[in-house]
This record gives C-alpha cells, sequence and structure tokens, in this order.
C-alpha cells in the first residue's frame, strides 16, 4: 500500500526541501541548507509522507505530537506502530506486528535473572555462555563519595552479550571512601563491598575483555575489538577510570535518532518505555536491566532497512565536494531530488554494523 501524499506542485514549493520539505524564497537558501542538513537515508523518515526527521521523537511529534501533520496522524493513528513507528498495511497487521515489537512480554524473564545476579557473583569473564561475542552491553552501579556523598564511585559493573548471557558480573569496591550508598536506588550495602573485587582488577579483567587483544591504539572497527553497548558511556567509564576507542562505543545517550528534538539525551527509563514497550528503573536499579535494555535499543537501531550506501558518510573522501562552493552554479540548477541524492549524515548509523 502506497501511503505517500500527492498533490500538484504550486509556485511556493518550488524551493522545497526534498528531505524536511522547508521552504525557501531562493533556490541559493536551500542549497544551503542542503550543505548543513545532512539529510540522508539513515535520517527517521516518515513511512506516510516520506518527511525526513533528525530523530525519532521529532518524528514521533510529527505523527502523534500535539500538532501532528493530520494526514499522516489518521494514517498512523490506523496502521502504526507506537514503538517503532513503522506504518503496516492494515490494523491487523498492526496488530500482530506490535505484539512482536514491544518487549513488555519478557519482563519476568529479566526479574528473574536479575534476582539470581543479586544472590551471586560471576567475577570472571565467562566465555561459555556465548562464543567469543562480538557487541558486548556494560552497565554500572555507582555509589556516593566526598562530603557529601555527591561522587560518583563505581560499586557493581555488568557486561552481558547479545543474547542477555551474563559475561561478567560483580561488586566493586571503591578506591575512596563511601559517604552514601544510595540503597533506594542501588540496593548497594556494606557488606555487598566487603570482599568485593579491586577497582584495578576489575579496570584490569573488562579492558583485556574488550580490547581482545588488540593494543588501544591499534582498535579499528575491522579488528577483534568489541563493539560496547551502553547508556552515558563515558561516565561509566569514567568511574571504571577506563578508556576505549570512541569508534567502537555504542551510546544510547548520545546517538542521534534516539535523542531529544532539542538535541539532548534521552533517559534509558524513557526509551526503554517508548521503543521497547515495558518499564525499567522501578524500585532498586539492577545494572542487568540496564544492559538488557541499551542491548535490546541497539539491535532495535541496527536492524532498521536503510538502502546501503557505498559512501554513507558526509565525512567520506568521496563526499567531500558534494556541496562545495565553486559548484554554486550547478547545484541551483538541480532540482530538489537531486539535491537531496548528494546529502549523506552526519553521523554513523548503527545499521552500517550489520554489514561490516
Amino acid at each position: 500500500m502506497d501511503y505517500r501524499l500527492s498533490g500538484e506542485p504550486s509556485e511556493t514549493q518550488r524551493n522545497k526541501c526534498g528531505g524536511c520539505y522547508r521552504q525557501f524564497n531562493k533556490k541559493e537558501h536551500l542549497v544551503e541548507h542542503m550543505r548543513t542538513s545532512y539529510h540522508s537515508v539513515h535520517e527517521p523518515t516518515c513511512g506516510i509522507c516520506n518527511k525526513h526527521c533528525r530523530s525519532f521523537d521529532s518524528l514521533r511529534e510529527h505523527l502523534i505530537g500535539p500538532l501532528p501533520k493530520q494526514e499522516c496522524k489518521n494514517i498512523f493513528s490506523i496502521c502504526g506502530c507506537r514503538f517503532c513507528l513503522m506504518i503496516l498495511e492494515s490494523p491487523n497487521a498492526r496488530r500482530i506486528h506490535q505484539e512482536r515489537c514491544q518487549f513488555s512480554n519478557v519482563n519476568y524473564g529479566v526479574t528473574t535473572r536479575m534476582a539470581v545476579l543479586g544472590l551471586r557473583d560471576n567475577p570472571t569473564i565467562d566465555y561459555t555462555s556465548s562464543s567469543l561475542p562480538r557487541v558486548v552491553a556494560l552497565s554500572c552501579k555507582m555509589v556516593g563519595g566526598g562530603s557529601d556523598g555527591s561522587l560518583d564511585l563505581c560499586a557493581r559493573v555488568c557486561i552481558t552479550d547479545e543474547n542477555e548471557n551474563v559475561i561478567f558480573h560483580t561488586y566493586v569496591k571503591p578506591p575512596l571512601p563511601i559517604t552514601n550508598y544510595r540503597y533506594e536506588t542501588t540496593g548497594i550495602r556494606p557488606e555487598n563491598l566487603r570482599d568485593a573485587m579491586s577497582l584495578k582488577q576489575a579496570q584490569r579483567k573488562i579492558k583485556e575483555f574488550l580490547c581482545n587483544g588488540e593494543p588501544m591504539w591499534k582498535i579499528r572497527p575491522s579488528g577483534k575489538a568489541r563493539i560496547l553497548v551502553g547508556h552515558g558511556l563515558d561516565s561509566h567509564l569514567d568511574c571504571l577510570q577506563l578508556e576505549y576507542s570512541s569508534s567502537m562505543i555504542r551510546d544510547t545517550a548520545e546517538y542521534p535518532p534516539l535523542m531529544k528534538t532539542s538535541k539532548l539525551s534521552n533517559s534509558l527509563k524513557y526509551l526503554t518505555q517508548a521503543y521497547l514497550g515495558y518499564d525499567i528503573h522501578v524500585g532498586i536499579q539492577d545494572p542487568y536491566e540496564d544492559c538488557v535494555a541499551t542491548m535490546r535499543l541497539y539491535i532495535r537501531m541496527r536492524y532498521q532497512k536503510h538502502r546501503t550506501d557505498t559512501y554513507p558518510l558526509a565525512s567520506d573522501t568521496h563526499n567531500r565536494n558534494n556541496y562545495a562552493s565553486w559548484r554554486q552554479n550547478e547545484l541551483e540548477s538541480l532540482s530538489e531530488e537531486e539535491l537531496l541524492n548528494l546529502s549523506r549524515s552526519d553521523y554513523y548509523c548503527w545499521c552500517l554494523d550489520s554489514v561490516a
């Protein structure tokens, strides 16, 4: 079924952006917009009118926000999935799709696994649960240090694979005195840390596992090092006093399609509820729960079906002169669709991991 909206072009539409549909009085203004918009096949796109949006939050506003595009809202209300924002062929197809799209039916399994984790540590890297996973998720829980308890100190860390198996889990003894255990959210008590692994031990084990035999300075996406998934990984790695290659990090707090329309980070609680269909952080927070949520978000983003392109990024050398100033006259003679075809993304889309 073709949901694209059609209509006769008018004079006011002749300088309309083929991606976001903004209109400009002069063609040169449209060309300048295309230089800085970075529209691409990787942007979240309305399945009805094909409008490009900078994030799924802005696409959600376009479809079901306070001031949605009415034609799109009407179709989406009948055939749209509220989790992945896909448009299905019929209301029945939507119902079947949404049953698979949401993860609320597996909450019991997550809760059970977390209860087991609360009873025992797994302080060695476990290779038996997964065969050398390429992608892993990491999450830490912090207690408070300093005179007012506001200094974040890592006290618990968990690593899981793509199949939600626990690879590494341990309590960690911080190098500084703890002044606030933050029990209401961490569930951590003094007895949990009495015989816990030292921060240096945990740091060494995690670093060796992530690098997978490669020196830190030599890590490349095509090498043996592992892709690291998480939410707010900068703070987690800081607390572990660990550095890792930015090319191997997939952070759900910093991924443009998952950020707010204001380009600020969404909370993991919101992302899980909006895109996976279940609630987390109800009461005591467990790092395993965060690992599962971030990995599920990553997998959902990775398996989006985007058109393949030999040079998908604006930073690729091949695209360097796509909108060069010396091409201004040529660019102004191109159609909206031709200008859009020249445009490339300014961020690394996770769908590219599936073809790497």
